[in-house]
């Protein structure tokens, strides 16, 4: 029988941070997929909010290479609607979201953690990080959490226990 709610904590924790990342993956990752250039200021929110990430701290995110759309477009409408399935999933203790967690969580510490970290660190001086800390503080948060859930959901019925 799965534990309630009140005794999941680390499940609240889970769905206000995913419920985060819900508005982060359209409010980011939406525009460099779509092709919108933030590469100077603007007027328009979004443009200038990605303006401000980026100018310092993430060349690659700027001016995404292919690839880096792809990437971003994962994000935005893959991912994006995972969160929402997954913050339900979270909070109403339902078990099946056990393996679509597990790919999930595998899939952005693989291209995230270490596709687009190794660029950023170690790829084209051109495209790596020029603020490493303002990078990380951005973007750690988005490996480490699937981590975590990765951890969460490592056995049968996660649900039926705390953590």
């Amino acid at each position: 029988m799965n534990l309630p709610l009140r005794d999941r904590k680390i499940d609240v924790f889970f769905a206000v941070l995913f419920s985060a990342f819900t508005v982060t993956s359209l409010i980011s990752d939406l525009l460099p997929t779509v092709g919108v250039d933030f590469s100077k200021p603007s007027d328009n929110f979004f443009v200038n909010s990605n303006y401000w990430y980026a100018h310092d701290a993430d060349a690659l995110f700027m001016h995404p290479p292919d690839w880096m759309r792809i990437v971003t477009g994962l994000s935005a409408f893959v991912y994006m609607p995972f969160y929402v399935v997954l913050v339900f999933a979270l909070l109403s203790g339902r078990n099946w979201i056990q393996l679509p967690s597990v790919i999930y969580a595998t899939m952005i510490v693989t291209l995230t953690g270490v596709v687009v970290f190794g660029v950023e660190f170690f790829g084209d001086p051109a495209m790596r990080t020029g603020n490493p800390a303002k990078f990380l503080a951005f973007n750690l948060p988005y490996v480490l959490v699937p981590l975590l859930l990765l951890v969460r959901m490592r056995k049968p019925l996660p649900f039926t226990r705390r953590f």
